[in-house]
């Protein structure tokens, strides 16, 4: 049987209407999805019936403070056991509120332009409360094992507390920040077993990093925060990052890629410099792409085959999901891809507005299979690899993989609009668009954080958004002026 025959081969009307629908976590992307159930008629009829199950005890998934919780490790247990919460203490949104918030819902007035992680996850809560989610919520329950029964036709979803039920639909919302990635270079697994070095996710405040001289690997936004805020704290600093040359800025040295960490503390880099004396090691090197409930024959370890043709199975690369129609729906030959979708897997995007939109893709395929149109989808994705194999000048499937699930430019914004339009039909027939505003406040974020957090040093943030409820007009405005004027004639509120 071929691909395009067994991606739909196990649907079958059923004689009756009732729906069953997993959501598995509840943090923002599960929260979406249970909410975009809820709004369908069908939900309201009685006809879908959906259950989100949590691992934690609260919603909203990374966004939950541990506020120095004394049951939560100050270090690592373990290499395979991450913290409850990746969360540092100064951890702020890198993107404006009105982008990052559900379409839905918007922050309350005077939220800062850049919101702290606690309001983030007071805002999830709040979200849940609205909407009246938390009745179809089970917290602390854990799916540890999700296979496709051909019988039934039907999801056997097996649960921590020992339960075994029957889904005909699964979401899979598990986010991002649940496995933390080791670079695998020689000489690290004697530091971590040593305490010398740990990840990103355990990192909460400087005054918990022993030692005066850190290295910080990673140049994402995690390692740049981190840096700076170790930096301000008086610790001398060695940054590795992609590029760096031997560069000294103030008390932080820039280095390139570590190549080999040694006894007593030195770590030799790519150029064949060395770091001596480096009392610890954080690693802010990212998160893999886990899905432990899922077997490896349903989902394959390590990297596909080169496109085309595409492969009849699932790969993880712990990058990027292979191969997934509109980012979402599987494309093998295991078990239908119209029963299952992967939500939030996209990066570089606002994407609370961007799993809303993905919310609705999925429930119009689950309520309309043959409405995934197999060819089509097929040519957007061997389209994409090929564009990325040109773009990238490889065919490195690590380079590949790392790429996948970027979205560059306005290509968000874009795919957005058309889900929003494929899935009309399901949802009233409304078409939605993403507002010109959202996607210029978007494209400026960075600006913009710098010009906000001006305010903030000058103490005129607060004044600034007290009481202000559509915080992106006159967001729109202030930026208008930012573009045309220096920062110091910005003052004017």
């Amino acid at each position: 049987m071929n691909l395009a025959k067994s991606l739909l081969s196990y649907w079958h009307p059923r004689t009756h209407d009732d729906k069953t629908i997993c959501i598995i976590g509840a943090g923002p992307t599960g929260l979406a999805a249970l909410k975009t159930v809820l709004d369908t008629e069908q939900y309201k009829s009685g006809t879908y019936k959906p259950t989100a199950f949590e691992a934690r005890d609260q919603v909203g998934g990374v966004w939950q403070v541990l506020h120095h919780d004394p049951e939560e490790p100050s270090e690592p247990e373990g290499d395979e056991i991450p913290p409850r919460s990746a969360l540092y203490d100064s951890l702020t949104t890198n993107i404006p509120h009105p982008v990052m918030a559900y379409s839905s819902l918007p922050f309350p007035p005077s939220t800062p332009l850049y919101p702290v992680a606690h309001v983030v996850e007071d805002y999830l809560k709040a979200y849940a409360d609205h909407f009246g989610l938390n009745a179809h919520i089970r917290l602390r329950t854990t799916v540890i094992a999700l296979q496709f029964d051909s019988e039934s036709s039907k999801w056997k979803v097996e649960l921590s507390t020992g339960e075994m039920h029957f889904f005909d639909w699964v979401v899979v919302c598990p986010g991002h920040y649940n496995k933390p990635r080791y670079p695998a270079t020689p000489g690290l697994s004697e530091w971590l077993r040593d305490k010398r070095a740990s990840h990103s996710s355990w990192y909460r405040r400087p005054q918990n990093v022993i030692g005066d001289k850190i290295l910080v690997v990673g140049n994402g936004p995690s390692g740049i925060d981190i840096s700076a805020e170790l930096s301000r704290h008086g610790k001398t600093l060695v940054r590795s990052i992609t590029g760096g040359a031997g560069e000294e800025e103030g008390s932080v040295i820039i280095r390139p890629h570590a190549v080999r960490y040694e006894e007593g503390g030195s770590v030799v880099f790519e150029d064949g410099s060395t770091e001596t004396g480096i009392d610890h090691c954080i690693l802010a090197t990212g998160f893999e792409m886990s899905f432990p409930f899922l077997s490896d024959e349903d989902l394959v370890p390590g990297f596909p085959t080169a496109v085309p043709p595409l492969p009849q199975e699932l790969y993880n690369s712990t990058y990027h999901i292979f191969s997934l129609a509109q980012h979402l729906f599987p494309f093998q030959s295991r078990f239908p891809a119209t029963t299952i979708a992967f939500l939030g897997l996209l990066i570089k995007v606002a994407p609370f507005p961007l799993v809303e939109a993905q919310a609705r893709a999925a429930i119009h395929v689950f309520a309309h299979p043959h409405e995934l149109d197999v060819a089509k989808e097929t040519a957007v994705i061997v389209t994409r690899y090929e564009q990325l194999r040109a773009e990238l000048q490889t065919e490195d499937p690590l380079t590949l993989a790392k790429a996948w699930h970027v979205f560059k430019g306005s290509e968000q914004f874009d795919y957005r609009d058309e889900l929003y339009a494929y899935t009309a039909p399901s949802f009233g027939g409304d078409v939605i668009a993403v507002p010109q505003w959202e996607k210029d406040m978007y494209d400026n974020k960075m600006t913009l954080k710098k010009v906000w957090f001006d305010l903030v040093k000058e103490g005129l943030a607060d004044d600034w958004v007290r009481d202000v409820d559509k915080l992106c007009i006159r967001v729109a405005i202030f930026f208008s002026i930012a573009a045309l004027n220096a920062v110091a004639e910005l003052y004017w509120v």
